[in-house]
Order: C-alpha cells, then sequence, then structure tokens
C-alpha cells in the first residue's frame, strides 16, 4: 500500500472508530500510532513518543487554557449569569421578542467570560428558559434562540477553540481574539434582527413586549458590574500590552474567584467543583492534543497533507471556491465530531494549503488570523446544524417539554443568518481584519 493511501485509511478507520464512540482521544492515536508502525517501523514510533507527549504538555503557551477554563468554572458557579440575564432583559423587554434577544446578548456577554460554548448554554439556559416558558414564549423560539446563543462562546474570547487554534498555527493569542470580536458581534447583531423578523411572521411565538422602568434598568446595570471589571481587566490588560494572555488568564481566574466570594455564591464544594471541572476538561483537551498529533505526524509521514497542497494549487481552482469547498467540508465534518477535535486533526493537514493560495493579496498573518475565524464561525454553525447540533442536544436535556424537532425547526432562521455571515466573511476578509489592523 502507498503511503498516501495508508493516510486516507488511517483518517477513515479514526471516523470509524468516532462513529462507535470510541473517546476522541483514542479514536485518534490508535491509527495514528498504527501507521506510524506501517510507514517507519515500531523503534522508530517509540523514539517518536518519547519526546513528542512531553514536548506537547510542557508548552508553556497552552498554560493559557486550563487558567481561561477555571476562570469560567468559577464565573458558573459564582453565580455570575442571572446579573447578565436579567440587565440584558431590563434593555430589550420593550420590544416584542426582547428576552429572547435578551438571551442572546447574555449567552454573549457569559462567553466572553467563560469561553466555552457548552458552559454558556447550560448556564444561561438555566436561568433563561424557565423565565421565558413562564411569560408564553413559544418552545421554539425560546429553544432555539439560547441553543444559538451559546455558539458564540466558540467564537468570542477566551474561547478555547480559538486558543487551540492559534497555538497550532504559531499565531499571536492577542490578534486572534482581536479578530474575533467584529464577527461575534455581527452575529449577534444578525440574531437579534432574526429574532425581530421572526416575531412579526409568527408574532403567536412570544408575548407583548413590557418595558421596564427607569429604575429597573438601573437595579439590573448594578449587578454586572463585577461581570464588567473582569473583562476590562483581563483583556484591557492583555490588548494595552500590560501582561501575556496566560497573565491575564491567571488575573482573570483570580478576580472571578474572589468576586464571586464577595457576592456569596461561590460556597466551598462549588469551588472544588470548579477546580476539579477545569481540571478534568483540560486533561481531556490535553489528551486530545496527544491524539492529534500522533495521526497528523503518521500523515505528515504519509506526504498527504503535501500531496493535497499541491494538488490545490496546480488545479487552476479560484481560491475563494477552494474557501467555500472547505468551509463545506467543516459543516458536514461538524455533524460527526466537536469543534476541538475538527481544528485539532485539520489545521496542521489544512492550513498549509490555505497558506499556499493567494486570497485577496492578504499577507501570511492576516491570511492565517482570517482562516482561524472562517473556521470557528463553522464549528459555531455545527454546534446548532441538523442532526446532530451539540447545543440543540443541550437544550433537549434542559427543555424536556420541548421536542427536538421543534428547536430545529427554530434554529433553521438563525441558520439563515449564519450562513449569509459566513459568505460574507469569506467575501470581505476586511470585516475580520478591520479590528486587528486598527490596533496594529
Amino acid at each position: 500500500m502507498s503511503p498516501s493511501m495508508i493516510g486516507i485509511s488511517l483518517f477513515v478507520a479514526m471516523l470509524l472508530l468516532m462513529a462507535i464512540r470510541v473517546p476522541i482521544a483514542v479514536a485518534m492515536f490508535v491509527p495514528g500510532a498504527a501507521g506510524y508502525i506501517a510507514l517507519s517501523g515500531w523503534d522508530p514510533l517509540m523514539a517518536h513518543l518519547r519526546g513528542a507527549v512531553y514536548g506537547r504538555v510542557s508548552v508553556y503557551d497552552l498554560s493559557v487554557i486550563p487558567l481561561f477554563m477555571l476562570m469560567g468554572a468559577f464565573a458558573v458557579n459564582g453565580g455570575l449569569s442571572k446579573a447578565l440575564f436579567d440587565f440584558a432583559n431590563a434593555l430589550l423587554g420593550r420590544f416584542k421578542g426582547g428576552m429572547a434577544m435578551a438571551g442572546i446578548l447574555a449567552c454573549a456577554a457569559f462567553g466572553a467570560i467563560s469561553g466555552s460554548t457548552v458552559a454558556t448554554t447550560a448556564t444561561i439556559a438555566q436561568v433563561a428558559y424557565p423565565e421565558m416558558r413562564r411569560i408564553h414564549y413559544s418552545g421554539r423560539l425560546a429553544t432555539a434562540a439560547l441553543a444559538t446563543g451559546g455558539t458564540m462562546g466558540v467564537l468570542l474570547p477566551p474561547s478555547v477553540t480559538l486558543m487551540v487554534y492559534a497555538i497550532l498555527t504559531e499565531q499571536n493569542i492577542t490578534k486572534t481574539f482581536l479578530a474575533a470580536y467584529v464577527p461575534a458581534i455581527l452575529a449577534a447583531v444578525g440574531y437579534i434582527l432574526a429574532i425581530a423578523i421572526y416575531v412579526r411572521i409568527k408574532p403567536q411565538h412570544a408575548p407583548e413586549a413590557r418595558a421596564a422602568s427607569g429604575a429597573e434598568v438601573m437595579q439590573a446595570a448594578s449587578g454586572v458590574w463585577p461581570i464588567a471589571l473582569i473583562f476590562v481587566a483581563v483583556f484591557g490588560g492583555i490588548y494595552g500590552g500590560i501582561f501575556t494572555p496566560t497573565e491575564g488568564a491567571a488575573i482573570g481566574s483570580t478576580l472571578t474567584f474572589v468576586i464571586s466570594l464577595i457576592k456569596g455564591q461561590l460556597t466551598l464544594a462549588k469551588a472544588v467543583e470548579s477546580i476539579r471541572t477545569a481540571a478534568v476538561t483540560s486533561g481531556m483537551i490535553f489528551m486530545i492534543f496527544i491524539g492529534a498529533d500522533m495521526i497528523n505526524a503518521s500523515l505528515a509521514l504519509s506526504q498527504l497533507p503535501n500531496q493535497l497542497a499541491d494538488t490545490i494549487a496546480h488545479a487552476n481552482i479560484a481560491p475563494v471556491v477552494v474557501m467555500a469547498v472547505i468551509m463545506l467540508f467543516y459543516v458536514i465534518l461538524g455533524c460527526v465530531m466537536d469543534e476541538m477535535s475538527m481544528i485539532l486533526l485539520t489545521v496542521p493537514v489544512i492550513f498549509p494549503v490555505i497558506m499556499g493560495l493567494d486570497f485577496f493579496g492578504l499577507e501570511a498573518s492576516e491570511k492565517a488570523l482570517w482562516f482561524g475565524i472562517l473556521i470557528l464561525t463553522v464549528c459555531a454553525i455545527g454546534m446548532i446544524f441538523p442532526p446532530v447540533g451539540l447545543n440543540v442536544y443541550i437544550m433537549n436535556g434542559l427543555a424536556k417539554d420541548v421536542p427536538m424537532i421543534e428547536t430545529y425547526k427554530g434554529v433553521m432562521v438563525f441558520l439563515t443568518w449564519d450562513f449569509i455571515r459566513l459568505a460574507l466573511l469569506i467575501l470581505f476578509p476586511g470585516i475580520t481584519l478591520w479590528l486587528v489592523r486598527l490596533l496594529n
């Protein structure tokens, strides 16, 4: 069997293992190790593993991941989510569908603290969903809005997936964070407009609006100062060059811990649970790293990535068409794989292809940032795309009174905007790069 066929076989074997629910790290590592033996031998595999595993987990830049995850865990268990939703609802309650819009904004704000899509969806939904149903929002609109809003956790800093992409492609984490903001704001604005249009077409899915009084708005605003303080201190310090992302993550974790204690929401049991959650999740991510490194090393030996890059470079296909096909590939892959695994597995293969093509005359660093945001955008789409949108399953677990098919019907409205937004980001890279260029 030729090396390239071995490389293809490794990829197929990995997908089959994932399909039968083998843990993702194992599903990557086993075919990768088998391929390495087939291509190079047992002794070279042992020599590779002696240095590769330590080399991966000892990278200083990776320490930013458990620190930001700890900050998110303290935020989840410290009761910071309800204040966000109450404030957003006070601002937007005057509009029909305002509470659904508030759910979108609360998800965006909480995602900017937790950095986790799953944590954002589950936390905000537990606060917002019962209230939405109490005032007679339809199950379809309530679950779809919260499932969709939660996807912004994958794009907004400190998204773990965003950090992993930056580390894999050796990009500046601060610039990668900056590149994510405008596309994320575009997503939030589009989702709010989608709700506004939807409730006018189907007014029975949302109750009549009720404007909050000035006193209610001020009271709600007083509850969000801790989140504002954390955000300004952490990201203001990072973007201002006062400290590195890793130092910012450590400061953010400390601030979130202290503020949660002051608010009286973080008990000893919740603090221990936060540390345990961050440790377990970080361990899972590092294991996926090791598995992805193994299969990527085998793919490199097979020369499959280089052959793929060379074939596409000489295929006389417009680069934008290549990008569109790659994005479609990610949407399909998102139906069977989580975003972290997609990034770790595919970026080492596809990134060289992208870097070898000319997109609108972009410099290499700008092209890398732009491509990263496109991948994260598609990952967010995959979180609600049928038939295996993870956020839809999370909402189904929390809203057992709403059939999953109803949620999928609701998310179609948001997916329409997602694909329009993806097309805009592909055709106009300046949307992604504007803030980076402004502050560079």
